[in-house]
């Protein structure tokens, strides 16, 4: 089994192989290799990736290249997870936001907006190339947002799904409290990419004990302090919701504290710089404790449980993707892509069903739809005007003045990724 990982320069890399290397039995790699324009990044990464499998034992192969179509050439899975434009695009989207009032965030409002319309198009081109390379190969999208991301995918007829780690590390701290193995607990998790709620907590499977109510009154103050939202929210939802959902819940609390500090892509920087240092180490074999806070936590795990599923190994049947809705969800339409527990396999992923939705949640879904739907619209004609519209309909900004001023931002803070600017 050949598995590329394109955007395998990044300092999260040491994470998934680490994965790789510890359910080798689960998804048993001959060949991994790393793909990106970065050399010099790839050569510290690369070289850490083949200590990490020698050290544990993995009998596989880790390459790496620059070269896209030499890397996916062949490939059973490709693996997307690439930031165009790096750590200094994503520090202005977190940053030109705020000078409108608005959240600067990477995934979400207008600096998620900016992602999309530089990422939609690498993307896409780079699927054309691995479905030439090989038309059977999977593409796993871990690259945000992730949900329009996907959808482009989709769209464009590519064998792809969706991956985020928001749900399997909700899934990993529920197990720790309950005192379970991850294994026991099925998640009701229902939404879009960075925007979900755990609207029930089961024992078993999908059809177990509903225990959630027991989590958030032995653990509700635990919950509400990871989540920095207060325990008085949590209680009158009654479910535990994305702390992607801060921004919307708590948006000009947010812009506030972003005001006053550094912002996350900044942190990251630094953080890239001490772990790159760490990497060139030839001493080092394992992932240093430092990764754990650059982000992704279990993103190895689920990625490695996914690739197994869809390529026919010992992933789990059910898992938390994002795909198409096909009626899962009646007030969307069939063709949103959602973020819901589904049946994987070979053929791909299914949804389970939902239990009906919230108006409370479902009407903040839908127009974050309609919003993805005008975002990918222009990630894929481009113009100002789509721009705008995009940032008009998101409930982050919602207002024409908001919408006009963070639009000139945007292109200009972005010139250089959008081809009609």
């Amino acid at each position: 089994m050949k598995l590329a990982v394109v955007g395998g320069g990044s300092t999260y890399t040491p994470e998934l192989i680490d994965g790789f290397a510890r359910l080798r039995d689960t998804l048993p790699i001959e060949e991994l290799v790393l793909v990106d324009p970065a050399l010099d990044r790839l050569e510290l990464i690369g070289g850490l990736a083949r200590r990490i499998f020698a050290k544990q034992g993995h009998p596989g192969r880790v390459t790496t290249t620059d070269d896209l179509d030499a890397g996916v050439e062949g490939a059973d899975a490709v693996l997307l997870q690439l930031r165009v434009g790096g750590q200094a695009a994503r520090n202005e989207d977190e940053t030109w936001p705020l000078e409108c009032g608005c959240v600067g965030q990477e995934t979400t409002g207008a600096g998620g907006l900016a992602k999309a319309l530089r990422t939609v198009p690498v993307v896409l081109d780079i699927a054309e190339r691995v479905r030439r390379a090989n038309p059977d190969a999977w593409i796993i999208d871990f690259t945000n947002p992730v949900g329009i991301v996907t959808r482009a995918l989709l769209q464009a007829g590519h064998k792809a799904v969706g991956l985020c780690n928001v749900a399997i590390g909700f899934q990993r701290k529920f197990a720790g409290m309950l005192g379970v193995t991850p294994a026991d607990v099925h998640l009701d998790h229902v939404g879009l990419n960075h925007l979900t709620w755990e609207t029930g907590v089961r024992l078993g499977g999908p059809g177990g004990e509903n225990v959630l109510p027991k989590l958030l009154a032995e653990h509700g103050d635990t919950l509400a302090d990871t989540l920095r939202l207060p325990r008085d929210i949590l209680d009158r939802l009654g479910v535990v919701p994305s702390y992607y959902l801060r921004y919307f819940y708590a948006h000009d609390e947010v812009v506030r504290e972003l005001g006053t500090k550094p912002s996350r892509a900044a942190e990251v920087a630094e953080m890239e710089r001490e772990l790159l240092k760490m990497y060139g180490d030839p001493e080092l074999d394992e992932k240093p404790a430092l990764l754990a806070k650059r982000g992704g936590a279990y993103y190895s795990e689920a990625a490695v449980d996914l690739a197994a599923s869809l390529l026919g190994g010992g992933g789990s049947r059910y898992q938390v993707v994002n795909t198409y809705n096909r009626g899962t969800l009646p007030f969307l339409p069939d063709d949103a892509v959602i973020e819901v527990q589904a049946s994987v396999g070979h053929a791909g992923a299914t949804p389970l069903p939902v239990a009906p939705v919230d108006p409370l949640y479902a009407g903040l879904m839908a127009n974050v739809t309609a919003y993805e739907d005008l975002a990918l619209e222009a990630a894929l004609r481009g113009g100002r005007e789509r721009v705008f519209r995009a940032l008009l309909a998101h409930p982050l900004v919602g207002q024409y003045a908001y919408a006009e001023g963070l639009t000139d931002r945007l292109i200009a803070h972005n010139r250089e990724h959008l081809a009609w600017a």
